[in-house]
């Protein structure tokens, strides 16, 4: 394995708290590097932790793409973590008084869209969707990627528009539950997010990110995926991306049906400028960000699932409450978290679906809780 490691600590504190948090910062550096050189299926991983209260800085790049040893210039594609800043963009279309969370999707979406979108035993429960129920996951709706994704892995000449994939889901899938009535996790809902803010703002989706986000905080590395291009052009590849064996870095049909679901693709650092910016409400508003957080549904044991947050609750016995924090996942082993007990950010990728849970695991276990314990 090839490694990279930048680590860096601020020196605010003295003597034995300097030692301290540069043990921290062993600990946790070490640990990932076991967990990539220890598991063959991951050819590059890369993490960042910042900590203002354990006073710890770490940024670590670890394996190869391709013949060229991972390093922090290259851009990642995260996935599902890209949801958050979809979410995000609704949540600024929302303070801007261009939408709202709680109308009905049928305000900005077409006929040919919902004509039959949602008919769950025998009803078309279309106009019952709002806005708020796409963004934490309670529409009902099925979910449409993995189904293409098979069949674009069938046929190599099958490309789809995320409109195309809506409407070939409503064709040849039923939805799982009413609206609203239980969290059920769906690209399809992330789909209808970005046309309805294709429809808002009158232009592209991948416009929205850059003029609303990316360039306002310098985010000069960051991109979709498929569709736009960064300010800045890196020289170096992008990471790998492995799903079911298959490496689909750079590739514009993954990436293309991805679109608001999980498209954004930037270095490590431009995601820390965006969670920054979101925890510290210089993008939403703090009420927005609350009711992102709080308007939510049970996930999975100990989770908790918002507007493109999953949230870590205090479960007794099993969950302590110093593991409480929330961010965003994707399935290739990406996480995008905030954790306001000790104020740090961990950011980080291993590039293939087999860590879709591992990640989560390895990010409470091997760097939140020697965070939260400060050893």
């Amino acid at each position: 394995m090839v490694a990279f490691v930048d680590s860096r600590v601020p020196g605010r504190s003295a003597g034995r708290e300097v030692t301290v948090s540069k043990a921290l910062q062993s600990t946790i550096e070490a640990a990932f590097r076991r967990q990539v050189q220890n598991d063959r299926n991951v050819k590059n991983a890369y993490l960042l932790v910042e900590s203002a209260k354990r006073d710890v800085e770490l940024r670590v790049a670890e394996g190869v793409t391709g013949e060229t040893p991972a390093n922090l210039g290259q851009p990642i594609h995260m996935t599902s973590v890209g949801k958050l800043f979809t979410a995000t963009v609704i949540g600024l279309l929302h303070d801007a008084g261009e939408l709202s969370f709680d109308a009905p999707i049928a305000t900005y979406l077409d006929d040919e869209l919902m004509r039959g979108l949602h008919v769950f035993r025998g009803r078309d429960l279309s106009d019952q969707i709002q806005v708020r129920h796409l963004l934490n996951q309670s529409s009902g709706l099925a979910d449409d990627f993995w189904p293409l994704l098979q069949r674009m892995r069938d046929d190599p000449s099958l490309e789809l528009t995320p409109r195309e994939a809506v409407l070939w889901g409503k064709e040849h899938l039923s939805p799982k539950a009413r609206p609203g009535q239980r969290h059920h996790y769906t690209d399809t809902n992330y789909h209808l997010l970005g046309l309805i803010v294709e429809q808002v703002t009158g232009a592209p989706f991948h416009m929205a990110l850059h003029e609303r986000i990316f360039s306002p905080l310098g985010m000069d590395s960051a991109y979709m995926q498929g569709y736009s291009r960064p300010a800045v052009d890196s020289d170096q590849p992008v990471a790998d991306l492995y799903v079911d064996g298959v490496n689909y870095a750079g590739d514009t049909r993954f990436s293309r049906l991805d679109y608001a679901g999980g498209g954004v693709t930037a270095k490590l650092d431009d995601y820390l400028r965006f969670m920054q910016a979101l925890v510290e409400h210089r993008l939403v508003t703090q009420g927005t960000l609350e009711r992102m957080l709080d308007d939510d549904h049970r996930s999975l044991p100990g989770m908790r699932y918002g507007y493109a947050t999953w949230k870590v609750v205090t479960v007794p016995l099993l969950m302590p409450a110093l593991y409480n924090c929330w961010g965003c996942v994707g399935v290739t082993g990406a996480f995008m978290f905030f954790h306001p007990g000790t104020g740090s950010y961990l950011i980080g990728s291993f590039g293939d679906d087999a860590y879709r849970s591992k990640a989560l695991r390895f990010m409470l276990s091997k760097l939140l809780r020697p965070l939260a314990k400060g050893r």
